[in-house]
């Protein structure tokens, strides 16, 4: 049974020098590919980097590039032709993390829009799928994402942890949807589990966004409190559960979706 980690923050400081044994660990426990995040373009650039020291085969770590919905007012004219630059790199799988966060609004709202939308023409341009973001937007993100949607390749949204009508907004707009360990949160995720069945297979996937995001459910619990890709078995296992599939059905499928979703062989 293989699974695929769509997002991986490996960058965080907090897995400074142990990033090879996070990846060991997780190709130990069936991750056997992971895209790592790109949220900034300097952690865009530091994310291409640890692809290529620690995976040098091209065979377990890819990545994406982009610029996060917090740090959108750093976007400038500078911006497109370093972007550019990382997603012509064969290892960059995807335009993101971009998107829309009203929740923290780290960035002004313009702003935030300004820099969603050069990020989707540059993804529709270069026919990339793009990694997206969303806290307490999704009317906007979807006004300005359906715009763009026919000229992409394909969109997730990662880390869905909305509600109905959001979920069924973005499954009508052909968008593949993320599921973190937000699922197995007993205090905010449970309004998840009736949901998750109503994804078809072939547009979902499943992601740890570690260090954030720690399975509450798994047992027992890492002495960091610190999430890893080598969790996603229990992110599997919620999410089978509450879509009424065998756990190895489940990986199947979404390990298949994300093989096609960001062209992994």
């Amino acid at each position: 049974m293989q699974l695929i980690d769509i997002g991986v923050n490996l960058t965080n400081s907090s897995f400074h020098d142990q990033q090879a044994a996070i990846v060991e660990r997780a190709i130990e426990a069936g991750v056997v590919q992971m895209i790592l995040t790109g949220t900034s373009l300097a952690v865009s650039e530091q994310a291409l980097e640890l692809c290529q020291q620690l995976d040098p085969a091209s065979e377990h770590l890819f990545a994406t590039a982009g610029l996060h919905p917090h740090d959108a007012k750093a976007w400038d004219a500078n911006s497109d032709q370093r972007l550019r630059q990382l997603l012509s790199e064969a290892r960059v799988r995807a335009v993101g993390e971009c998107g829309l966060d009203f929740n923290r609004d780290f960035s002004p709202r313009p702003l935030q829009e300004k820099a969603l939308e050069a990020q989707l023409a540059l993804a529709a341009e270069l026919r990339l799928p793009v990694f997206l973001h969303e806290r307490d937007a999704s009317e906007r993100l979807l006004a300005i994402v359906k715009d763009y949607r026919d000229h992409l390749p394909a969109a997730v949204v990662h880390c869905f942890t909305g509600e109905r009508d959001a979920l069924f907004a973005y499954l009508d707009m052909d968008l593949h949807i993320g599921i973190t360990g937000w699922i197995c949160d007993e205090r905010r995720g449970t309004h998840l589990h009736p949901l998750v069945g109503n994804i078809p297979q072939g547009r979902l996937m499943l992601e740890s966004d570690a260090p954030y995001l720690l399975p509450r459910s798994l047992r027992p619990k890492p002495k960091s409190g610190r999430n890893e890709p080598a969790f996603l078995p229990e992110v599997l296992r919620e999410v089978a559960l509450h879509r009424a599939e065998r756990v190895e059905e489940t990986a199947a499928h979404t390990t298949a979706t994300a093989r096609a979703f960001f062209q992994l062989t």
